[in-house]
């Protein structure tokens, strides 16, 4: 996140162009117009793994914690509007024995 006039690359593609849904790009740019810098700062974010709304929410998660950094009086707006609060949801590892976290062998009777 630079100064500059409101662009925003993901992944060296243009923003609406890497997420095509509506609701995902106002989902992404909520911290932005909570604290009305939306046309102050330029966005560059190279983004990895998950889909298409995780990124969205890593995303989100990451601009809130740079306009944090950036302006500390930020930080009251965007906890209260839970920008700032991060998806604890992670991927279960694989049990001993089993094929996968959840599935089972098939049982047999004989």
């Amino acid at each position: 996140m630079s100064a500059g006039d409101g662009t925003c690359t993901v992944n060296k593609r243009d923003f609406t162009e890497y997420f095509p849904l509506e609701a995902l790009r106002n989902y992404i740019l909520q911290p932005l117009e909570l604290t009305n810098t939306a046309q102050s700062f330029n966005i560059s974010a190279r983004l990895t793994g998950g889909g298409m709304s995780g990124q969205a929410g890593a995303l989100r998660h990451a601009i809130s914690r740079a306009l944090t950094t950036a302006d500390e009086a930020h930080k009251d707006v965007l906890k209260a509007s839970g920008c700032l609060t991060r998806d604890p949801r992670m991927k279960e590892r694989k049990k001993p024995g089993q094929p996968g976290a959840r599935k089972r062998f098939q049982f047999s009777k004989r």
